[in-house]
Parts: C-alpha cells; structure tokens; sequence
C-alpha cells in the first residue's frame, strides 16, 4: 500500500485532485437510489489512508475538499431539476448551483482535515472524529443542510435501527468507524480493523427489524391520494382544474377511510379565495377529515405554505403552517438588499416569498389523534422533530417532489423520511404530488407506496406507534457529548505521544 500512495504522490496535482473527486463521486454510490454501502465505506478507507500521507494540513485539506466534492456533486445531482423547470429563466443557474452546493459543503469536510492535521498530524482518528463533528456542523449552520449524510448510507440495512438510540449523527459515526477499519487493514493493524467492521456489521444483521406485522383491521384507514402534477404544469391554469378533479375523483371513489391526505400545495389557489368551495373538498372527503397542501395569506398579508385539516361541512379545524422554509427556493435570504438586484425564488408565485410560521406541532386528527406535521424539506431535519409532552400518534408529511424530477432526489427524500420514523418510533404517512407517497411504520419499512410519475390513491391501515425513543427523549445530545469526549480524549493522545 505504501508503494501505492507514494505513485499516488508523484501525480501532478491536479491529477490527485480529480481521482480524489471520482473517489468521492464512488462514495455517493452508497445514498439512495442505488444503496450501495459497500462502495462508501472503501471509498472512505481510502480517503482516510491518502489523507493520512498528506505532508501539510492544507495538502490534507485540498485533497479531502476533492473528495468531498465529488461525493456532493454525485449526491446532490438532483439539485439541477429546480432550474430545469422554467428553463428560460432559471436554466442557466442549474451548473452554478451543483458546482457551489458540491463546493460549499466539501469545505466543512476540508476544515475537519485541516484541523485535524494541525492538532494530531496523520491522525486518522482524529480526522474521522472530526469528520462527524463536520457533518453535525453542516445539518446545523445557515440553517442546516443534513442532506446526504454519511449515516444515511445505512438506511436500508438493519444499522438503520439503531438511529433510534442517537439520530442520524450516530449512523455517520459507524460510517466513519468502517471507513477507518478499512484503512487499518491496509495499515499494519489488520487486527483491528477485522474486529471493528465484524463488530459493526453484526450489530447491522442483529438490528435487522424483520419483516412488516400484518395488517389489522381495527387500525385507522388512511388514503395517500397522489395527483402527479408535473411541475412545470402545476401552476398552468389550463391544467389546475384538471389536476384538482384528479384529487376529487380518487378521493370519493370506493369505501370511506379514517383519513383522506393530498400532498404540498395540492390546491393552486389561495385558501383565502377558496371558502365557497370547500364543500366540494367536503362532498368527495364524505365525511372523513381531509388534509391538504395550500397557500395562504394573514391579515398583514403576508404568505404562507400551509397545511390544512378540513372537518365535515368544509369546516377547516386546524392550520399549520410551513417554519423551516428554504433558502432562495421559499425566501430570499436578504430579501431587500437582492429584490434590488432582481433576485427571487424558484417558488416566486407570492412574490418576495413566504414567511415562516410560529406555532409547532402537533395538530389534532379527528378519530386519529395527534400528528407531527411536515412540509417537504422540513423532514430532513431530525433535531427538529419536536412535539411538547404528548407523544403523537404519528408523523405527517406532505410534499412535492415534483421539482426534484425523477432521479435520485424523490428517493433520496423517502429514505430521509424512513429514518425519521425510525428516530420517533413513529409511523409516518407520506404523501407526495408525484411521488414517491409511501406508508412507513415505526421501525422505517415501506408498506405499501406509490412509484414516481403515476397517479392513484392508495388505502393502508396506520401502524402502530412504539414507545418513546431514546433519540426523541434525548435529541442529539448524548451523541454530540460522545463525539466531543472521543474527540478530546484523541487529542489528549495525541499531545502525549507527540511530547
């Protein structure tokens, strides 16, 4: 291996940096759709061994910034849908957008290495520790983007259960841990790193949840009614009544269920200019409490994007509307200063935007009880999950993934709903405008779903709840302490070994 590297070495620069960004690209294999784990966690290995026989920090840090560049340049290829979607105005943005995103979010992956080379040069402990730390850093800062993390690589595997006890934030640490058994194989301590990826992969085979328990007939009915509304004729008044009639026509057709949901913005229209025809929403419903997707304004009108739950006789009973919107696609970031320079959103239908709401969940569902409401992006944020002292029933996501088209996004944005269902020991429903709409139990296994690009509607009995989690009691807490507890405790190895 050594001889390996040092022809590594020898490389022009640039050539080190773009096989970096192929390695890195190899490590994207792992996030869905694809799953491959394997391809991440040797992709890691030899990340950690080529930062490892780096000969300054900022050698160590351009050449983990490649890598993470090509990892976030594969995973986020999605990002470019968006700007597809109204060609003329936003097309050109779409390369810009990848290549920043990729860019940006390597950097907090060069800075664990360069920080990690100046305190404990070679270290890849260190490094993998502050790897992690890097990670937790990312989903949090400018308002967080925990998107493609290193820990979602498990979420199809039994490894995934164990988010239960510390998040998402803990998956990645096991990932880590692989990558740099991985590298010790390759380093002299074979020992130890047959030891660590035995260990991790029989907690993964241990913690495999089994198959789904039947269905029982004394569960609530929930129909997921999905439309598929392309994006780019969603908005076209010359198809808005012909996608509204599509919710109507699956809604009303068959038996009753407990529960009727439609996706983000199902409806094109404001609710405030709709209060006449929520009886037509209420015939087709039949009595059953319907949720749905709307845009709104307050009395300052100011915008909104809202869930509602609508009650027999088109009676609205609860409201929620929309906290953690999304940066230059629901509001502009400096709205003032770059409205002057002609700046707006992809979603630019209320002009500047839309304001954040103020009032959390839960929100009662007739018949059903208390659920956790999410709009679209929001469930990608873990540590945001949070419903006071009444454990709800159960999570409710309503999205549209029409603008992430029909690669990777939908499915990359599904696995992130399965194992928030996982941290909760909740059931989620989720219900997409093009899909993927899916019933998810608590241990995060698929029920029943609806595949991209199709429409229908689907009746499937809500699971059951388990009890409280480790993970929704506690948050990211006890991971973080023990992140900071190995990362000093490597540290102070480190300053011992190097005195």
């Amino acid at each position: 291996m050594a001889d390996k590297l040092a022809q590594f070495a020898a490389r022009p620069g640039w050539v080190q940096l773009l096989l970096l960004a192929l390695l890195g690209a190899a490590a994207g294999l792992g996030q869905a759709p694809f799953d491959l784990w394997p391809a991440s966690i040797l992709a890691l290995g030899a990340l950690f061994l080529t930062y490892a026989n780096s000969a300054t920090a900022r050698q160590a840090a351009l050449r983990v910034w490649a890598f993470g560049f090509g990892y976030f340049a594969f995973s986020l290829r999605w990002i470019v849908e968006p700007f597809l979607i109204d060609i003329a105005r936003h097309g050109w943005m779409a390369p810009f957008a990848l290549l920043l995103m990729g860019a940006g979010a390597a950097l907090f992956w060069a800075l664990a290495a360069w920080v990690a080379s100046r305190v404990a040069p070679g270290r890849i402990g260190m490094f993998g520790l502050l790897l992690v730390g890097a990670e937790v850093l990312r989903s949090l800062i400018l308002t967080g983007f925990p998107w493609a993390l290193l820990g979602h690589i498990w979420i199809t595997t039994g490894l995934a259960q164990v988010a239960a006890f510390g998040g998402p934030h803990v998956l990645t640490l096991l990932t880590v841990i692989c990558g740099v058994s991985v590298a010790a194989l390759f380093r002299r301590e074979r020992v130890m790193g047959f030891v660590t990826l035995g260990l991790v992969l029989a907690l993964s085979f241990v913690a495999r949840p089994g198959s789904a328990p039947e269905r029982t007939a004394d569960r609530p009915v929930v129909r997921l009614v999905q439309p598929n509304a392309p994006q780019h004729q969603k908005w076209d008044p010359a198809y808005s009544d012909i996608f509204l009639n599509r919710l109507l026509q699956q809604t009303s057709a068959g038996d009753i269920p407990d529960l009727v949901v439609w996706p983000e913005t199902a409806i094109v229209y404001l609710l405030n200019h709709i209060d006449d025809d929520l009886s037509l929403l209420s015939d087709a419903a039949r009595g059953a409490p319907l949720v749905f997707g709307i845009q709104r304004r307050d009395a300052q009108t100011r915008a909104y994007n809202s869930l509602v739950v609508m009650g027999p006789g088109g009676e609205v009973q609860s409201i929620y509307d929309k906290r953690h919107l999304v940066p230059f696609g629901e509001y502009i970031p400096g709205a003032r200063f770059l409205g002057k320079m002609g700046a707006t959103g992809l979603a630019r239908n209320l002009g500047v935007g839309f304001t954040p709401g103020s009032t959390p969940g839960p929100i009662n569902l007739p018949g059903i009880g208390a659920a956790v409401p999410l709009i679209c992006y929001e469930g990608i944020f873990a540590e945001e999950i949070a419903y006071g002292n009444t454990r709800p029933r159960l999570l409710l996501l309503i999205t549209n993934d029409a603008w992430f088209g029909q690669a990777a996004g939908p499915h990359q944005h599904l696995a992130q709903a399965r194992l928030r269902a996982i941290e909760q020991g909740l059931p989620m429903v989720r219900v997409a405008n093009t899909g993927i709409s899916a019933m998810i139990d608590a241990k995060g296994r698929i029920i029943t779903s609806l595949p991209l690009g199709v429409d229908g509607a689907i009746d499937v009995p809500l699971p059951a709840a388990l009890p409280a989690t480790p993970y929704s009691r506690w948050g990211d807490v006890p991971v973080v302490a023990v992140l900071l507890l190995l990362t000093f405790g490597a540290y102070v190895s480190a300053k011992r070994d190097s005195d």
